[in-house]
């Protein structure tokens, strides 16, 4: 299965948790287009995070291009968007990520996630699908919705830039900051 971890309910999840994780993975680059999901949790902390540089952009498929570039400069970068972002640029991840298996690691919030531990049972269909959609694609894929989840975030941007391989990093909760 292609799927690292499924999160538990009920639980916390801190922004500063997850971008602990991206910084223990070596990441120094943050491509984002802003997320609800995520914005006040991870998005702004990070700004503000000297040890992180963020490289803001308006469309996600650019995003994909720029974190292809580094990592051919061999700098270890990551996208943080919404699903709908994610959706919108399937023919760039399509291309880059899954047929040049480029290391392009990407967290992406599910915004209205009703339903955190388990993102295949949203009333919301483009959350309902992200899952069935990550397993058609082969892609590696985590859920993470609590800080226990958080463990397994920089394992496995880890392997993804080792391995050369995309991730997809499915944020199911509004993180706190």
């Amino acid at each position: 299965m292609n799927s690292l971890t499924m999160g538990a309910p009920d639980m916390q999840l801190q922004g500063a948790g997850i971008i602990a994780a991206i910084k223990a993975a070596a990441i120094t680059h943050v491509v984002s287009v802003p997320d609800l999901t995520t914005s006040e949790g991870v998005l702004w902390p990070l700004s503000r995070d000297r040890d992180l540089r963020l490289v803001r952009v308006s469309r996600e498929e650019e995003g994909v291009g720029i974190c292809a570039g580094l990592a051919a400069a061999g700098v270890r970068g990551a996208m943080l968007i919404q699903y709908t972002g994610f959706l919108a640029s399937m023919n760039a991840i399509r291309a880059i990520a899954m047929e040049y298996r480029q290391p392009i690691c990407m967290l992406v919030g599910l915004l209205f996630a009703d339903s955190p531990e388990d993102p295949e049972q949203s009333a919301n269909y483009g959350v309902n699908r992200m899952l069935p959609l990550l397993r058609t694609l082969g892609m590696q894929h985590l859920v993470v919705s609590s800080d226990a989840d958080v463990a397994q975030i920089a394992p496995a941007l880890e392997t993804a830039f080792r391995e050369s391989t995309p991730l997809c990093i499915l944020i199911s909760r509004y993180p706190s900051a």
